[in-house]
């Protein structure tokens, strides 16, 4: 029962017991009722609030209080750590004496809230738990002012200023202490205090925000990602490598010519296919994918790492692996000519490209060749015999049959390549090219991952499936909006399928109008999950479909592999290093409910994805940072009524034109389409057009660029005469110069 206080005017241990014990945030106002306090004792019990504060007995602001090194109990707390799936927590503003460290508090949500990062600030209640503190999350806050990495800048009167290197934060923060940082020089900073203008204080020196490996490492630090080991992960990995291989307890397909075809510059090698003909216009297929749940195994170091990790994340100059790199590098890797570990995915092919047949098995293999896709396709372009390359292909071209059948959704999507030259720097940015080699070993995983997801089903065990939903009804609305501008029509009374969309694109036969109809195709998809419920996987055109083939740099792979692991009976002799869990299936808990951590490594990829793209993004700035002024081939990519963003032809570069650039004459955003329309001379703006765009910035600290018409002069452009979407002229309207109006639905 809480402690009754006794009236009048309290002492300062009556008022830190009152803090302490009050089941509610402990203000001015309730302190001041909990004492009967009336008139000038409330303005006195201000000042010694005040005070108490300046002894460092209290903390916190005017509506709050609470003892200086304790926890409120409403307060806001920082995500710094998501383990299991598990968010934990500290004090967003932490201030007592080093000998204290900050309390961390595992946070409990009951009510479905938005999922937590690392580095989200959230606003809880808290409670003590046994031994430790937990909070129930009130809602989610901004990210905390001032908590950025940047550039150190020092100004004419000697002041520091920090620069972001986050395009989407545009104002410098005021540098209350350079922590012996130096102008020019890449640092991380925290706020100084509890406003914008205390400043923020600098924790650490990175150094030259321009030398190689500084942009991965920018986007390492912006996105939280773990990047080092500790000291029992990395003994764990150490004895999880020493574990010793028998073709006693293995199928043992090594007299198999196996073959792994990867990128030139792969770091590590999760599959290797096979296959022969079987006499019947089929074939027999392996696939040979790495077996790291024989290596880490569930409730150890190892695995803790990595299920907070989720997936490796790869950048141009390095990648920040899921794994140790004695096991992802090394003993997991499928090299050539050595003995290794995998599992094996046995398919039937029929003559139509159907599986018919699987069966999964522990094996040991010895890699025959790891051949570059470049170099396969040249070696079976070629007029020399290549047995096993021909077998490869053929049953491709079989299972190409049936993915023609089901027709899935075919979209092209160029990828950006960053070529780095022995001292790190940029030696040439290109779009990847899409060669058959990439087809084969694509189409070969395919299979083994729709094997995977039926092998479990038909066990009746549990599967994280890959799920990509078909896109909402909201976007398809937008989607039909959209087409009617270039009067086309698209029916939501059927059924959605990829075949929809195929078709839709093939009947286009002028180029440019394709590739603004496949942009919008590709903005009205659903992103892809994981999850334990299956929904099918749309883009594929798949009912069922499981992620199994990369287990070394994907967590959602090793779970497949630990529940294949339990279903097939394929448990291997327990280990004899105690230091090794003992067995390699899936743990009780995600037997019982695989929710909580597909959910987890879902957070993981996205941000793996980000920090990918930013960091090409700043390659692409960097590489463009000494060609400003020239003029390049774009297309624009999207339309807002502030402007429009351009991607250079070849390059991949996105950058925005701003409104203001576009010439003297008003022109309105036509959301429906998409467009920015010149009021007088009819210009039209629209997503997918070709422009020639001259650079005008280019950022590589934060990877953004700016471009500007050819033919501006002072923000004025001269008018080109609107076309619609055939390329025909149409009148326009007369408007104002410098003015935007909007044309949409209302937001």
């Amino acid at each position: 029962m809480p402690r009754t206080f006794p009236a009048g005017f309290p002492t300062r241990q009556q008022i830190l017991d009152f803090i302490a014990q009050s089941p509610d945030p402990a203000g001015k106002r309730e302190i001041g009722k909990a004492f009967g306090l009336k008139g000038q004792e409330r303005v006195k019990l201000k000042a010694l609030l005040r005070d108490m504060a300046d002894e460092g007995l209290i903390d916190g602001e005017r509506r709050a209080f609470h003892r200086m090194g304790g926890v409120p109990k409403v307060t806001v707390l920082r995500v710094v750590a998501i383990e299991d799936g598990q968010p934990y927590a500290i004090p967003d503003s932490w201030s007592p004496d080093d000998a204290t460290p900050p309390p961390r508090l595992r946070i409990i949500d009951r009510k479905g809230h938005t999922a937590l990062r690392k580095g989200d600030r959230v606003l809880a209640r808290t409670e003590e738990a046994g031994a430790g503190l937990i909070a129930h999350p009130m809602k989610k806050l901004p990210a905390a002012e001032g908590a950025l990495m940047g550039v150190v800048e020092i100004d004419a009167a000697g002041k520091g200023w920090l620069a972001p290197v986050d395009k989407r934060v545009r104002n410098a923060s005021p540098i209350a202490d350079l922590g012996g940082a130096e102008a020019g020089q890449l640092v991380l900073a925290e706020p100084a205090g509890r406003t914008p203008r205390s400043g923020v204080k600098v924790i650490e020196v990175l150094g030259d925000p321009l030398a190689p490996r500084a942009f991965s490492l920018i986007a390492i630090s912006k996105h939280g990602i773990p990047n080092v080991f500790d000291e029992a992960t990395l003994a764990e990995a150490e004895a999880a490598a020493k574990l010793p291989l028998s073709p006693d307890h293995r199928e043992d397909l090594r007299h198999l010519p196996i073959v792994a075809i990867d990128p030139a510059d792969a770091r590590d090698h999760d599959d290797a296919i096979w296959a022969e003909p079987d006499g019947a216009g089929g074939f027999n297929a392996l696939i040979a994918i790495a077996d790291v749940s024989f290596y880490v195994r569930p409730g150890g170091a190892l695995d803790r790492e990595a299920r907070k990790r989720g997936n490796s994340v790869y950048f141009p100059d390095r990648v920040v692996p899921m794994l140790p790199e004695v096991l992802s590098a090394d003993v997991c890797s499928l090299r050539a000519g050595e003995d290794r570990a995998a599992m094996a995915c046995h398919i039937a092919v029929d003559a139509h490209g159907r599986v018919t047949e699987w069966r999964f098995t522990r094996a040991l293999v010895r890699i025959a060749e790891v051949i570059a896709y470049e170099d396969a396709q040249a070696r079976i372009e070629g007029a020399g015999e290549e047995a096993q390359l021909r077998n490869l292909w053929a049953c491709w071209k079989a299972l190409e049959k049936a993915r023609h059948a089901r027709d899935p959704l075919e979209l092209e999507l160029p990828e950006r390549r960053v070529v780095l030259d022995a001292e790190g720097k940029i030696a040439e940015i290109a779009l990847r090219e899409r060669l058959d080699a990439h087809r084969v070993v694509e189409d070969f995983m395919i299979a083994a991952n729709v094997a995977a997801a039926k092998a479990l089903e038909s066990k009746v065990a549990p599967v994280v499936y890959r799920i990509h939903e078909p896109p909402n009804r909201e976007k398809l609305v937008a989607l039909k909006e959209y087409l009617s501008t270039f009067e086309r029509k698209l029916a939501l009374g059927q059924v959605v399928t990829p075949s929809l969309f195929n078709r839709l694109l093939k009947d286009i036969a002028d180029e440019a109008e394709k590739a603004l109809v496949m942009e919008a195709v590709l903005r009205s998809q659903t992103q892809a999950y994981y999850g334990p419920r299956n929904a099918g996987h749309f883009g594929l055109a798949l009912g069922s479909y499981a992620h199994f083939t990369s287990p070394i740099r994907r967590y959602a792979d090793l779970l497949v592999h630990r529940a294949l692991v339990d279903s097939w009976g394929l448990e291997q002799p327990r280990p004899a290093d105690k230091l090794i869990p003992a067995t390699s299936g899936l743990s009780e808990t995600d037997r019982a409910d695989l929710t909580r951590v597909s959910e987890a490594i879902s957070v993981t990829e996205r941000r793996a994805m980000e920090a990918e793209r930013d960091t090409i993004d700043r390659y692409v700035a960097a590489w463009l940072s000494g060609r400003v002024g020239e003029v390049f081939p774009t297309r624009v990519s999207g339309v807002q009524s502030f402007g429009m963003f351009v991607t250079i032809v070849g390059l991949g570069g996105d950058g925005l034109v701003p409104v203001s650039t576009l010439g003297a004459e008003r022109f309105s955003y036509d959301e429906k389409a998409q467009a920015l329309v010149g009021d007088q001379s009819g210009e039209r703006f629209v997503i997918g057009r070709l422009l020639d765009m001259r650079l005008a910035e280019a950022n590589p600290l934060t990877g953004a660029l700016k471009f500007e018409p050819v033919d501006s002069d002072g923000g004025r452009v001269e008018a080109r005469g609107r076309r619609g979407p055939q390329g025909k002229p149409v009148q326009g309207k007369r408007g104002r110069p410098g003015n935007v109006r909007h044309q949409g639905r209302k937001r």
